[in-house]
């Protein structure tokens, strides 16, 4: 099996960054796919299978809008791993759409909680797959984000409800997933993985949702943009991340998507986070900055 590992010598904190901002677009599109999923009024909520095909739809027509008005960037095809894309695409339209059943079904907070084990799937994947390594400021750093969603989540006994099913479904895709990106982002072009994956999983989203459609309103079809745009926006960030770290030294900081969830709940609802929250959040702060500072030293040395 051929393995890959980044160079010592590469800086490693540009990668954690950039999964910071990453995280900052996953949480918005949490958000919104929580709204599309619940009824408003008259308008009935979409089902997952219909937001996942949203998701993909939009968010390829976003690529193909950049392609248009930037031809230089256009991605070759040639050489392609298609048997990695289709298992990655397989996964993560999956992955969505476990996550955007379990957000309609249960409290947001258990969900994401529940979900948020994918990191860790990944993390122990990597090793087995990738040939990486766990060090101990890894786990070191790993505990402190794991420690930290716990206090800012606090899963209770509705997390063990029939449709927590649906989040570690997603948890498991999704690590699984990340795998697949790691080894794509080694040896393709960011552009070709992003094209491709969203065409993949356009097609297959929107085979499935044909067959639960129903005619979003006026603002599902806004929110199914604003999804679709934020999402391949997250998936880019995401892909340069996994460039720049090894994938178990990276994903930790994955976990500020919980602290951008929080913080938007302030922002938008007024929602003052208890004293637990912010011990949460300050762990996971914790935990990406040693990431950080280890890969600064060594590329210092």
């Amino acid at each position: 099996m051929t393995r890959f590992a980044i160079a010592p010598s590469a800086p490693a904190w540009p990668g954690i960054v950039l999964m910071l901002g990453a995280g900052a677009l996953v949480a918005a599109t949490s958000l919104l796919a929580k709204a599309l999923g619940l009824p408003d009024g008259a308008d009935p909520g979409l089902s997952p299978f219909q937001i996942s095909a949203g998701r993909f739809a939009f968010a390829l027509f976003a690529l193909l809008l950049f392609l248009l008005l930037t031809p230089s960037a256009r991605p070759s095809f040639a050489g392609a791993r298609w048997e990695w894309h289709v298992l990655r695409s397989l996964c993560g339209w999956l992955g969505i759409t476990c996550m955007f059943a379990a957000v309609a079904r249960m409290p947001l907070a258990e969900a994401t909680a529940i979900s948020f084990l994918n990191p860790l799937v990944a993390m122990f994947l990597a090793v087995a797959m990738l040939g990486e390594r766990l060090g101990p400021r890894k786990l070191m750093a790993a505990g402190c984000s794991i420690c930290g969603a716990i206090l800012i989540l606090r899963p209770g006994s509705e997390a063990l409800q029939p449709s927590a099913l649906f989040a570690l479904g997603a948890a498991l895709f999704m690590g699984l997933e990340v795998i697949f990106v790691k080894r794509l982002s080694n040896s393709e072009p960011a552009l070709r993985v992003l094209v491709i994956n969203n065409a993949i999983g356009c097609a297959i989203s929107l085979t499935v949702a044909a067959y639960f459609w129903i005619w979003p309103s006026g603002l599902q079809w806004l929110l199914l943009m604003a999804l679709g745009t934020i999402m391949v926006s997250a998936q880019s960030l995401f892909i340069q991340s996994m460039k720049r770290g090894e994938a178990s030294f990276v994903m930790p900081a994955f976990y500020s998507v919980l602290v951008f969830a929080a913080f938007y709940d302030f922002v938008l609802y007024g929602a003052v986070p208890p004293a637990m929250t912010a011990a949460g959040a300050a762990l996971i702060v914790c935990g990406a900055l040693i990431l950080a500072l280890r890969g600064m030293r060594k590329s210092a040395t």
